[in-house]
């Protein structure tokens, strides 16, 4: 018996894998800068902040009296020690979740797609809760391409369970 349905187009799997790979890299970005937040965290915890932020300032030639910069810099001073290195390891352990969401989508792993799509629409209320704290270009960027990760995944994981169900 013929079924009702029209027979569907495969998607293109070049496309497909362009999609991926670059999601995939997208992880992997995500991962190694939050390395270097980590590393310049747990830098912090062995010199003075004050005189650390102050070097930069100059450095950078920033100034100081700017009322973003000074909120910025009396947040950062406000910092104490153990606030930085609970910062530094949750920064560590989002960086390699990411790196493994990252690596397993670069290898296409079926478990990383499924591992991508939990871990990446969990995080979504979290990221809608800070939004509507303080809505800022970036976090509301990050929150759209997090979404249509979660749809794109969902899609792709739909889409191969049900050709591996018609191959039976």
């Amino acid at each position: 018996m013929a079924s009702a349905r029209p027979a569907r187009r495969p998607a293109n799997p070049h496309q497909s894998t362009k999609t991926l790979l670059a999601i995939a890299l997208f992880k992997l970005l995500k991962g190694f800068l939050l390395i270097f937040v980590g590393v310049g965290a747990l830098k912090l915890l062995r010199h003075d902040v004050a005189e650390t932020v102050s070097h930069w300032v100059n450095i950078l030639r920033v100034d100081p009296d700017n009322r973003f910069i000074h909120r910025m810099l009396s947040r950062l001073l406000s910092v104490s020690p153990n606030q930085l290195r609970a910062a530094s390891v949750g920064t560590f352990v989002y960086a390699a979740l990411l790196l493994t969401e990252g690596t397993g989508l670069l290898l296409r792993k079926r478990w990383a797609e499924y591992f991508t799509i939990i871990t990446t629409a969990g995080l979504i209320p979290l990221e809608l809760y800070e939004i509507s704290r303080h809505l800022t270009a970036a976090k509301a960027i990050v929150l759209l391409i997090n979404v249509a990760i979660v749809l794109y995944l969902v899609v792709m994981v739909r889409r191969a369970g049900r050709s591996s169900k018609q191959s039976r």
